[in-house]
This record gives C-alpha cells, structure tokens and sequence, in this order.
C-alpha cells in the first residue's frame, strides 16, 4: 500500500479551520494541550468557534482570552491546581460565552456516537441532574424499544476539526505512545470521533519505529489529516513522559488573567505566534525549556 505524506508546518496544517468553525480539543487537565496549534489560531484571528473538549486547560482558556469562543460543550474548563480558568468564567459569566456541560460517561458516550456515525447513543447517569434539565436540546429521554425503560439520548460530539497533541508520530500521520507513559485519556477516542485530524506532535520519527512496535499506534495514519511536529507543544502545560508543566509560568499566567488588560497583555506576548519558533524565543529558547524535561541529559 503506498502511504501519503502527511507531515506539513503548522501553518499549512491550520489554515483550513477559519472562523465559525466547530473544533474538538484533546487533552486532559494539564497534559497534551494542543496549545501550540491554539496560538496559531488566536493570531490568525480565528473567531466564533464552537469549541468541544474533555477536561480542558490551557488551549481553551488562551481561545478564551481571545474572545474566539462563542459556544464550548464539554466536562471542565480550569487551570487543575492552579484554579478555575479565568478567561473561560469571565466569558461565560459576561455572556459571551454559551457553555454546555456534560458528565465524563455522558461525553464519551457523544464521542463514541460519533465514531460510529449514529444519531446519539443512550445513558442514564444524568437523570435527576440540573445538567439534563439545563440542557434539553442535547439531553433527551427517550424509551427503550426492547425493554420500555427510560433512558437519555446524547447527540455525537461532531466537530469540523479536532486538534491533538501527541507524543511521536511519523511522516504518514501514524502517532504512537512512549513505552513508558503516566496516562492514556480519551485522545484515542477524540481521534475516532474526529472528521479531519489535525495532531501535533513532540517528535517526527522514522516509520521504521513504528512498524517495529506497531502495538504502540494508538492513532493510525488513516485517521490524520496533518502530522507536525512541534518540540514542547504543549508548554506551559505537560507531555507525559516527556516533560512536567511550568508550574512558574501557569501561576503567572492565572495571575495575570484575573484582568481583561493582563489577558490582553500576556496574549500579546506569549500567545499571538503563527510560528512555534517565535513561541519559543518568548519563553527563552528550547533549552531553558529542557529544564522541563522528565529525563534530562
């Protein structure tokens, strides 16, 4: 089978998603935030996106800030140990933002939906919740045709784009874990869900490596859109198993953001780079940033 290269720079894998877009982000917490990917976005200018996500930090938060958010659907939005995501609240609580939110077991039942190209998948966990009640349009009881029981119906979580950050990846879009990780998450089951993939990625490897292990794809190429690669992508958020978070720059980052003018000002500063390149020379070249790394030397 003759395989297609896929391995573009950030730019050219970005510049189909525009403003109006729906996009999925991946992640979870303070690991694999596609916050490289995101930069790209808010220094375009990308705007009135529908945004979906799991346990999001980082990426949404500096969309957020950017007011480039018209709707979010998903688990949380914070900064984990470092509070709520300030950006995000401000947003939602101007009304700038139209938030949605859904437990972990009703998300990954609208991923698994849209997987598998069905009009919604049932649950029952949010009977009794103010979720259900605060969101009829997307949380509906239906009957069970081979039981009568009552049951909920969850729409898929289609997006346009879903951008991921991962750990290794070759040329055809192939992505694979370390051997040694701290987690898995859902990144696997944003990916099956998603309808044109975008993944950054820590590092390009040959494919050589990759058909040598072929047990540690845990995203095949057939599902990628674009490969780049963007060594610390996800500062000032982690990688596991590559590097820890800069827990010195999120605290700056939360502190800062408790205004309109120190979002406005940290954006201008550490988020408006089309290019990675830049990024990096913001936070002091690629070496001060190895002090992150989880094996040095």
């Amino acid at each position: 089978m003759l395989l297609r290269v896929k391995r573009k720079s950030l730019e050219e894998a970005l510049a189909p998603i525009s403003s109006g877009a729906s996009v999925a982000i991946g992640g979870s917490l303070l690991r694999r935030q596609p916050n490289a990917a995101v930069r790209n976005l808010v220094a375009r200018g990308v705007s009135d996106l529908t945004v979906l996500s799991w346990a999001a930090t980082t990426a949404v938060d500096f969309l957020a800030a950017a007011g480039a958010i018209r709707r979010w659907e998903g688990i949380y939005v914070g900064l984990f140990n470092h509070g709520l995501a300030p950006n995000f609240r401000r947003g939602v609580e101007e009304g700038r933002i139209v938030a949605r939110e859904f437990s972990e077991t009703a998300w990954v039942a609208r991923l698994r939906a849209a997987a598998q190209g069905v009009p919604f998948l049932p649950i029952r966990g949010l009977f009794g919740s103010d979720i259900a009640v605060r969101n009829p349009d997307q949380i509906r009881t239906v009957t069970c045709p081979f039981t009568g029981d009552l049951l909920q119906a969850v729409p898929p979580a289609a997006t346009d784009f879903t951008l991921i950050h991962g750990y290794m990846g070759d040329e055809y879009g192939n992505i694979v874990w370390p051997v040694v990780r701290d987690t898995d998450d859902v990144d696997p089951v944003f990916a099956a869900a998603a309808t044109r993939l975008i993944v950054t990625v820590e590092r390009i490897v040959p494919h050589e490596l990759v058909k040598a292990q072929p047990t540690l794809t845990y995203i095949p190429g057939q599902w990628v859109e674009s490969v780049v690669e963007v060594p610390y992508g996800s500062h000032p958020a982690a990688c596991d198993a590559f590097y820890d978070a800069d827990e010195a720059h999120l605290e700056a980052f939360a502190l800062a953001c408790r205004s309109g003018d120190g979002a406005a000002e940290y954006l201008d500063r550490y988020v408006r780079h089309r290019d990675h390149a830049s990024y990096l020379a913001a936070v002091g070249g690629i070496e001060a940033l190895r002090a992150f790394d989880v094996a040095k030397g």
